[in-house]
Formats: structure tokens, sequence, C-alpha cells
């Protein structure tokens, strides 16, 4: 099988492709440089691995939750990819993506991942990690530091909900340590993207879409 994987929902950016097993990646930490960069990061990734789009089996994406705007870049890019070359795409949670690159760093298997969702909220997800499989063990969702929960048994922390919040995230549920430094990646997106189990998950590319769990953001009044 032969992908290719963008994830754009934080501040980091990434390209990979994952060709019968091999996961070749760019990726770098560039704050609003998402638009400018994740194209010649896709471009040089398929160099690299020797394809062109058109021998691609299907595109990957994480689909969030994350910055709207880096979000917003990942779902165009691919539906523009994925409509040229009649391919299907496969959406990926960036949670989902996130765990899993902590669970591979650090060797746990129980990860709470949560981003930091500004206006005084986290993006939040709890894992099971079985080698490259991942298991969402409770909904994905946005909430305060205060009201997120766990299933049960220790856990251990993943992303920037941690470097904000760790002191409120820490008091709601049992954790063995957190890695706050550590960001969703696409070498993770298609990973997942490539697990045979997940071929059910494969759409066209008109249903790409975004999962932002936040609906609306009402600016306040000054």
């Amino acid at each position: 099988m032969k992908l290719l994987a963008l994830e754009t929902a934080t501040e980091a950016c990434s390209a990979a492709v994952w060709v019968d097993g091999a996961v070749l990646e760019r990726y770098e930490l560039a704050p609003r440089r998402h638009a400018a960069l994740i194209l010649p990061m896709s471009e040089a990734v398929l160099a690299e691995a020797g394809l062109s789009v058109c021998q691609l089996d299907a595109v990957a994406f994480g689909r969030g939750p994350g910055a709207f705007t880096g979000v917003r870049v990942a779902v165009g890019i691919v539906q523009s990819i994925a409509f040229a070359a009649d391919l299907p795409v496969i959406p990926i949670s960036t949670l989902a993506a996130l765990a899993l690159g902590a669970a591979r760093e650090t060797g746990r298997t129980r990860i709470a991942a949560a981003l930091d969702a500004r206006m005084g909220e986290v993006y939040w997800g709890c894992y099971g990690i079985n080698g490259a499989a991942v298991e969402a063990l409770d909904e994905e969702r946005v909430s305060a530091p205060a009201a997120v929960s766990a299933p049960p048994g220790e856990w251990f922390g993943a992303g920037s909900g941690w470097a904000t919040y760790s002191a409120v995230l820490s008091g709601q549920l049992t954790v063995g340590g957190w890695l706050s430094e550590c960001y969703p990646r696409a070498s993770d997106v298609v990973r997942l993207a490539a697990d045979p189990r997940r071929r059910g998950d494969w759409v066209d590319a008109e249903r790409a879409l975004p999962v932002y769990l936040r609906n609306q953001v009402v600016a306040k009044p000054a």
C-alpha cells in the first residue's frame, strides 16, 4: 500500500508517505507557516519515495481537533489532491495520532491526549495503544480542564494541554507522568491510516471533513 498523509492541526506541520510498511516524513515546528510549507513537504517526501500522486492508493490527513485554520489547510490540500487523482481519503483523529506518537516515544500504552484549545479549554481524548493500533476508550471532546474525565486506571499525559493545565488535569485522573512537548505528526497519521481495519473509514474527497469539536467561537465584547 502507498499512502500520503498530512498533519497541520497544531503548531507542527508535517507530511509523510507510507510505502509497504516503510515511513518517510518531513516535519517542522512552524506556527502560522503551514500553508507555505505543506505542499513543498508533500512534494519532497513523495520524491524521496520515488512516487507520483497517481501511484498512491489513498491520501490521509489529521482531521482535527486542533487549530481551525490549520485543520482547514490539510482538508483543502487533501481534497485537491484526491479530486485531481481520483483517490479516496482517510480522515484520522489528530488526538489519536498524538497518542500513538507519545506511546512510541515513551512505551506507555494508556495515553490521555490533551491539546490546548484556547479560551480556557482543552481538546481531550483517552486511548489504549497496542503496537500500531489505537483504540479510543472514551469520546473525544472539548471542555474546561477541570471537567475532563478518564476511565479508571493510570494514564500518561501527552500534548500541549498538559503544558498549560498539568496541575488541573493531573488532579482529574491518576497520572504516571506527562509529555507536553510533543505534537501530532503525519508519520503517525499515516501509520493509523495504513491499518487494514480502517479500510471502512476511507471516504470520497467530498466527504473528507474536519472535526472541530467546538462548533462555534463567539468573540467576547470589548
